[in-house]
């Protein structure tokens, strides 16, 4: 289907934008301050959207995913990334960090038992926070799912994804000299900060582009061009957080503390030819974690923005309206 007919199917099953009716900058500590957003009703059920990467940012497109009469949307630029400041900064930025963001702008807004919308690495963040505060936590609805283990950063940057898409992981690994091959994540680490904003500029918009390229089912393994600002908070950051695994302790953490969030309902929408996030992990997630639902779109990727997908979100959160 070609790309932009696919997107014009998918705005259908979307709501008119909302403007935002609160905007701030929420100083979280550690020398950064947040951006956040409010939009909906003032009085509606409160949802807490979070936004992919680490480093994607929030846009204005995530607010029409909810009916703006019945939600009170809550978005917010992760430290380092969008608007928050400083900008591409990893310095005191961990998961860990992020989910006392999420507490600290719960206790701001003096909100009550929420739902948690993310996807991709907003799945990940969602799902560690519920662990964390299961209590805060009224139902999740996630997308893409990502639970930051060894085998999902392998597949997409060891080489698995690559045998699907030789020529775009070509492009990938040829800036890479061929001795520091065996890690990308790594050598793509040593560039990305490396002190010269021209070579971290380079080497993230080629990090961005292989993304970007597997995000749809459509695609032509052509991920364009990212603003070289956008780009360099992107791969940074994501490069950041996948050196660190996480910031967990243990691989598979997510599944190994699933019981904490045994009792809160949750909906996942898994694009069947996801090539960054393989369906396999939300099909384990589903199966240790009794309360999920788990939402298989068909002829779909990773996108947000696919049409399966776009209309399977809208229905979970009308679902949840009722």
């Amino acid at each position: 289907m070609d790309k932009e007919l696919g997107q014009k199917r998918a705005v259908q099953y979307l709501y008119p934008p909302a403007d935002p009716f609160d905007q701030r900058m929420l100083d979280v500590g550690g020398g950064h301050s947040v951006y956040v957003e409010q939009c909906g009703n003032p009085h509606g059920q409160p949802v807490i959207v979070l936004h992919g990467g680490p480093g994607g940012g929030c846009s204005p497109a995530m607010r029409r995913y909810f009916d703006p009469n019945v939600y009170r949307v809550i978005l917010f630029d992760q430290r380092g990334c969008g608007r928050s400041r400083p900008h591409a900064s990893v310095e005191n930025n961990t998961t860990w960090d992020l989910v006392a963001d999420i507490e600290l702008i719960r206790d701001t807004l003096e909100l009550g038992p929420t739902v948690v919308f993310g996807g991709s690495w907003g799945a990940t963040l969602a799902l560690i926070y519920a662990i964390s505060h299961p209590e805060a936590v009224r139902a999740l609805v996630l997308r893409g799912v990502f639970l930051m283990t060894e085998a999902e950063l392998d597949w997409f940057y060891g080489g698995g994804a690559g045998l699907f898409w030789p020529e775009t992981w070509a492009r990938f690994t040829d800036l890479i000299p061929e001795d520091e091959r065996g890690d990308m994540i790594a050598a793509y680490h040593r560039r990305l900060f490396s002190g010269d904003i021209r070579m971290e500029t380079r080497f993230a918009r080629a990090w961005s582009a292989w993304e970007n390229a597997l995000a749809s089912v459509h695609s032509s393994g052509h991920g364009g061009e990212a603003p070289g600002d956008y780009a360099r908070a992107f791969a940074r950051l994501e490069n950041h957080y996948f050196t660190h695994r996480g910031f967990l302790d243990c691989d598979e953490w997510i599944l190994k503390n699933a019981g904490r969030i045994a009792d809160i309902p949750g909906t996942i929408v898994q694009g069947r030819y996801d090539m960054i996030c393989p369906p396999v992990r939300a099909w384990r997630l589903a199966k240790a974690w009794p309360t999920a639902d788990l939402r298989m779109i068909r002829n779909a990727g990773h996108a947000l923005s696919e049409p399966g997908i776009s209309a399977e979100l809208v229905r979970a959160m009308d679902e949840l309206a009722q």
